[in-house]
């Protein structure tokens, strides 16, 4: 998905926006920040906001924990002595979701162009 240039990016997200991205509560972002020293939103009067730096933070930690399935400690362990590896993993493993998102919205609009098109089983052979 691309940016618009001519409207100016947001530079704060709310602790709601950025767990609806990752589908993770509230309360596990606030306990990733407790066990993840490089995790520090910004916060006003209580509220936490994120910066884009943030969020990027948030996608490297869901994808050693949920993705890789690590531990806390593993994830913690793999920060320091391969940030640079997790990170273009983390990046890689994102943008090629998102090309499988924009694979089966294609298809999706094809089939209802042609939705008479034969389909093919496991096997190779037509429906």
């Amino acid at each position: 998905m691309a940016l618009k240039k001519d409207k100016p990016q947001k530079l704060y997200f709310s602790i709601g926006e950025v767990a609806r991205m990752f589908g993770e509560n509230e309360s596990t972002l606030r306990y990733w920040e407790d066990e993840f020293e490089t995790l520090t939103p910004k916060t006003v009067k209580g509220s936490r906001f994120y910066k884009q730096e943030n969020i990027e933070q948030v996608r490297i930690i869901h994808y050693l924990l949920r993705k890789q399935k690590f531990k806390i400690a593993g994830a913690k362990i793999q920060l320091k002595n391969n940030k640079d590896q997790i990170t273009r993993q983390a990046e890689l493993s994102t943008r090629l979701q998102s090309i499988k998102e924009e694979l089966l919205s294609l298809k999706a609009a094809f089939d209802i162009i042609d939705p008479t098109e034969e389909e093919t089983t496991d096997e190779g052979t037509t429906a």
